[in-house]
């Protein structure tokens, strides 16, 4: 019956509702429910990246950064380029103070998918952490230009980077030549 249902496409269905659910479900703020939900969405069709790359970041999300990890790993098995799952290993590698893994897995990310605020946002603090501020301010910018009116903290959070980088920046521009 397991064979009939995934040449109809019906657990591939199933999967996908799981997941619609799920994504409802982390809207809502109920990670439990989002992770449940997940849970089935893999079950039936464990092949699938994004999958364990959502609940990777619902459990990153919630706090639970080991299963989070195990998750990532999982997507990236997968699919080595599944934007999320960089995304998550960044911000786990971001949260340990690893920088140049987190600069490694938030590139890849960016690489992804080029125009996520967020991934431009953590890129810009990972390279002021390893010294490039010139590079920081860069990506700072353009994080501040994709955040859109709806997110209005995180566009303010980013403007005030900006103004930070540009401060560090003319300090060392007005340093002697030494």
């Amino acid at each position: 019956m397991a064979f009939i249902n995934q040449r109809l496409g019906l657990s591939r269905y199933e999967a996908d509702e799981y997941y619609r659910m799920a994504l409802e479900a982390y809207q809502k703020k109920r990670l439990d429910d989002a992770i449940l939900n997940m849970n089935e969405a893999i079950t039936l069709l464990p092949t699938r990246a994004e999958y364990w790359a959502a609940r990777g970041f619902f459990y990153l999300e919630d706090g639970v950064l080991d299963k989070a990890q195990a998750d990532f790993e999982q997507a990236l098995r997968r699919h080595r380029f599944e934007m999320l799952a960089h995304y998550g290993r960044g911000v786990i590698a971001y949260k340990d103070r690893n920088w140049q893994e987190a600069l490694a897995h938030f590139s890849d990310a960016y690489r992804s998918d080029p125009k996520r605020p967020e991934t431009l946002y953590y890129l810009a603090l990972c390279f002021h952490r390893t010294g490039d501020n010139t590079a920081a301010l860069r990506m700072m910018e353009q994080a501040a230009a994709a955040f859109t009116d709806l997110d209005e903290r995180r566009k303010a959070d980013a403007l005030r980077w900006v103004k930070e980088f540009q401060r560090i920046l003319g300090s060392a521009a007005s340093l002697p030549p030494g």
